[in-house]
């Protein structure tokens, strides 16, 4: 299950043992990951992923496989990405009364990475921005690892309440208008294509309840918010310390990135390459569902082969205790629904 709530946070936890210049196995690496996790203390928090962005061998990080070095310490830099407590329970609790049970709970902008970047853009840095309706979340991944999550409490939906408001029209008619004629950048013809507006309140026939605007006033109020999200971003990233390593490359997805114009004024706006993000790693997607709006259902389904396993996770064990054999796996399967 995806989540965007509970106003996730990044942090990094460095722990170091001894290794007393031997060469490092298997065991040293146990050792300092489970020194790591006892060092976890997410307080009030729920942890939702824990998993080593590298390791270091006396002092020297950016070490991926330690194992078969020589040092006299070896380190690791956790990534610790938490929520708040309250709404993930609320979200599983609501998820069970419909007979269900969550196996594992996966940050939004994490997973649209997953499915939208390329093997360089992880490698060399890149900030993968998620244009959701309720708010706008950012994943940061350099020297192929995710690095830092952040979550601005503005989106898509937010333009589709502007639209409302300043046009006196219902919200699902603002929606429409958004998605039908939207574009984050005014074009030469806005001010010559009307557009039917419906009024708000208004009943009767069609030519009495609906008003004819120029798109340019539709546009006039949604670029507003789009460029004040943008600048958001772009202050976050200069606040994380990741405008110029993490952000070499910035990729939209999300429902909202797929009005028109928005590439170009986010490449105005935060002054990095700017592409949109579609999923990438299913093959045969329709075409309904191969935009960036359904990036994140993507990652979801890549999430167990792309992601790394974490401190916390069971899919090893579980992937040690499957039944071997065809009558095994569906003595399972009848055992688990019957």
């Amino acid at each position: 299950m995806s989540l965007s709530a509970g106003q996730l946070e990044s942090q990094v936890i460095e722990v170091d043992v001894s290794i007393d210049g031997h060469r490092v196995e298997e065991a040293d690496i146990t050792r300092v990951l489970h020194e790591a996790r006892a060092s976890i203390d997410p307080g009030d928090r729920v942890v939702i992923h824990a998993f080593p962005a590298c390791f270091a061998i006396d002092g020297s990080y950016g070490v991926k496989e330690p194992v078969g070095m020589f040092g006299d310490r070896l380190a690791v830099s956790m990534h610790v990405i938490t929520a708040a407590a309250g709404p993930v329970r609320n979200l599983e609790s609501a998820i069970q009364r419909a007979h269900l049970t969550v196996a594992r709970f996966v940050a939004s902008p994490y997973a649209s990475a997953l499915a939208t970047l390329v093997d360089d853009e992880r490698e060399l840095g890149a900030a993968v921005v998620d244009m959701g309706a309720g708010s706008t979340q950012i994943a940061i991944f350099a020297g192929g690892a995710l690095v830092h999550v952040d979550v601005i409490p503005v989106g898509a939906g937010h333009i589709t309440q502007d639209i409302a408001r300043g046009l006196l029209t219902p919200v699902d008619h603002a929606e429409r208008l958004k998605t039908y004629y939207g574009a984050a950048m005014q074009s030469p013809t806005d001010d010559r294509e009307m557009i039917d507006v419906p009024q708000l309140g208004e009943t009767g026939p069609a030519e009495d309840i609906t008003s004819q605007l120029p798109r340019s006033v539709l546009t006039g109020v949604i670029q507003p918010r789009i460029e004040e999200t943008l600048e958001l971003v772009r202050d976050y990233l200069e606040a994380g310390g990741f405008d110029g390593i993490g952000a070499r490359r910035v990729v939209l997805t999300g429902g909202g990135a797929q009005m028109p114009g928005i590439r170009e004024l986010a490449q105005t706006i935060l002054g990095k390459q700017v592409r949109i993000g579609r999923p990438r790693r299913v093959v045969g997607l329709a075409d309904a569902t191969a935009g960036p709006a359904f990036a994140t259902c993507t990652g979801l389904l890549l999430y167990d082969q792309m992601a790394p396993l974490e401190l916390s996770d069971e899919r090893q064990t579980e992937a040690k205790e499957q039944p071997k054999g065809r009558l095994a796996r569906m003595g399972r399967w009848f055992k688990e629904n019957f």
